[in-house]
């Protein structure tokens, strides 16, 4: 008597789904209380992202960079720390610090958008990588007209320009001793040490 062949199922790995939040949802959970300002997340591409916790250095870096820029920009624009954006219909990032155009009602009934945009800047002590990729992606796709990173680590500015077909067509790397002016104000140069935390000797 021959045996029964018993079939054996392969067992196929199974994606888990993963539910992608829009801004509209975002602002209906802030709104519920589901999420308040306790909670240090921001909106990625559809995802609630926890953002990361700010040591002195990072902290310092982002004080003396809103600093300097309110000094040379606050008759022409805002300058935004640590405050919301909506990015298309999926994003509603919180960068370190903002540039945008002047509104007369200061924001009071929507966060800026890409129109409003000037300038964009993440503060990279431990998070060089997703400021690099993910932010720089999400930013680019959206239009965003410049970001830059300021990279602790290695006290370098990563600049990215001419956002195209979901990217940055241009990205220029310097050192924290050069100088650059902003695509939306030419005649403003930003010494970029000024935007670095300053070293113990």
């Amino acid at each position: 008597m021959q045996a029964p062949v018993i079939e054996t199922e392969i067992e196929q790995e199974i994606e888990p789904q993963i539910h992608l939040w829009t801004v509209a949802d975002y602002h209906q959970m802030i709104e519920a209380g589901v999420l308040d300002e306790d909670d240090r997340v921001e909106l990625l591409e559809g995802k609630i992202v926890c953002m990361s916790p700010q040591r002195p250095f990072h902290a310092a870096s982002v004080q003396r960079s809103s600093r300097l820029l309110f000094k040379l920009l606050s008759d022409r624009a805002e300058i935004r720390v640590q405050l919301p954006i909506v990015l298309g219909n999926d994003s509603e990032p919180e960068p370190d610090i903002a540039v945008v155009r002047l509104d007369a009602n200061e924001y009071s009934f929507r966060h800026p958008e890409t129109a409003d945009i000037y300038l964009l800047i993440e503060v990279a002590d431990s998070t060089i990588n997703k400021d690099r990729k993910q932010k720089a992606r999400i930013y680019g796709k959206n239009h965003v007209l410049e970001y830059w990173i300021l990279d602790l680590q290695k006290r370098q500015v990563y600049i990215f320009r001419q956002p195209e077909e979901g990217t940055y067509r241009e990205e220029l790397i310097l050192n924290s001793t050069d100088s650059v002016a902003l695509q939306a104000f030419p005649n403003v140069a930003i010494a970029l040490e000024a935007m670095f935390p300053i070293v113990q000797i």
